[in-house]
């Protein structure tokens, strides 16, 4: 189903169960366009704020490089162990030079502190690792 909005509406149950996953999924998927056109996924963090995703790439990586030449992208949250609870998202999606470092965003340290510290990075050392942050605008948003 295409909701009428491009992100989830509160007034819903369908939009607070999608606000919900946003907070505490862990793991997302973006999917960017390569420069010949074919379709590259890759599993990410990411933070919702503000309406929009937040996710910092690794330097060098792939991802950057393709959402600088083309930015519509789809990212969508894992389903349930039947195929259910699908939710996917079309956006635009921007290199944001002026965000600040996975560090000094207290929520997305809150958020992967544990993992951060699992792989045995610091949020600094993580901050170096992922340094390209990336903002995401929904344009359009699927469940189903």
């Amino acid at each position: 189903m295409t909701t009428p909005s491009a992100v989830p509406d509160p007034a819903t149950a369908d939009g607070r169960a999608v606000i919900a996953r946003l907070e505490t999924d862990l793991i997302a998927w973006l999917t960017t366009v390569t420069a010949d056109g074919r379709l590259q996924s890759s599993a990410v963090w990411f933070l919702w704020t503000a309406g929009e995703f937040l996710v910092f790439s690794r330097a060098g990586a792939p991802r950057a490089r393709n959402i600088a030449a083309n930015g519509h992208v789809s990212i969508h949250l894992n389903s349930d162990d039947r195929g259910d609870g699908i939710v996917t998202f079309e956006g635009e999606a921007r290199l944001d030079p002026a965000a600040p470092p996975p560090a000094a965003i207290p929520a997305y340290v809150a958020k992967y502190g544990g993992l951060i510290k699992g792989y045995r990075w610091t949020p600094e050392s993580f901050s170096r690792d992922y340094p390209d942050p990336i903002r995401i605008r929904p344009t359009r948003l699927r469940l189903g």
